[in-house]
Parts: C-alpha cells; structure tokens; sequence
C-alpha cells in the first residue's frame, strides 16, 4: 500500500506532516511530490510524471486548504485516481468542511480523523489482496474501496 499525497504547494508543511505521520505512526509509504527531483515545472511532462507515480501508489489523500482553490493540479489528481477506482479522501487543513462536491468521499480534519483512515487504509489493502485471489482486479478494487469507504465514514461519523 502506498497513498499519493496530492496538495497545493502552499500546503506542503501539511502534507509533509500527514506523510510523516503515515510513515513514524503506521508505517505506511506515500508519494508526496515536494521531494521528488524529477518534478518538472509544468504541463505535459508533468501529467505524465504525475499519473506515473499515481500508477505506484493505490490510493490518494487530498490536503484542501483555502490555496486549493487556485490548484488545478488537485482537482486532475483527484479525478485520475477517481477513475482508477483508488479509495479517496480529503483531509482539510484548518479543520474545515470541505465543498459540498469532494464531501462524496470521506474527509478528516485532524491527527486522529488520519489514524482512523490508516486503519481503514490497511484493512482496505488486505481486502483487496484477498478479493483478487478470486476476482478480476477491478472487480476486486472497486469491492474494497467500496468497504473502505463504509468502514471509514462510520469511523468518522459522516
């Protein structure tokens, strides 16, 4: 399992942060595009970088903050994932609620909202590891994420 963080760069402390606490508290890798050396600077080059490392990991977190709302990199994220069927959620720095249109997914707002999506990020991975034994790929992904999402939402309250 390995989650690719997506942020605005303004954001990157907090991405950082949710990162290190994956990484020291769960010890689940991310991908958190701030320390990648071959980041270029825009356009095509980087859509395809991007939706290669989206292709290593096998979910996305969103950090949202007030600055997303210039990004248009985390909406395109959002969406490649989206339709990878990857599970997804947004945490939103601040504390916030997030737009009415990313509340389809589960959201946190704080260090123990992300313990609780580390434990629904696991049990999701060896769900689908066991899911697939006898489905299709696809069919196994979309079942697991399926569960993801039910057992994080009941998790959070939402």
């Amino acid at each position: 399992m390995k989650i690719f963080i997506s942020h605005q760069r303004t954001d990157s402390a907090l991405a950082l942060g949710i990162s290190s606490r994956l990484k020291l508290q769960h010890g689940i890798d991310s991908y958190l595009d701030v320390i990648d050396p071959e980041t270029p600077g825009a356009g095509d080059d980087l859509a395809d970088l991007i939706r290669a490392r989206l292709g290593t990991c096998t979910q996305l977190l969103a950090v949202i903050s007030q600055a997303t709302r210039t990004s248009w990199w985390v909406p395109w994220e959002i969406g490649v994932a989206s339709e990878k069927e990857y599970p997804l959620a947004t945490y939103s720095g601040g504390g916030a609620t997030p737009p009415e249109y990313l509340r389809k997914w589960p959201y946190l707002r704080s260090d123990m909202d992300l313990d609780h999506y580390a434990m629904a990020s696991k049990t999701a991975s060896r769900d689908f590891a066991t899911k697939r034994t006898y489905l299709n790929e696809s069919a196994a992904r979309a079942r697991s994420t399926k569960e993801f999402y039910r057992s994080l939402r009941g998790s959070l309250g939402q």
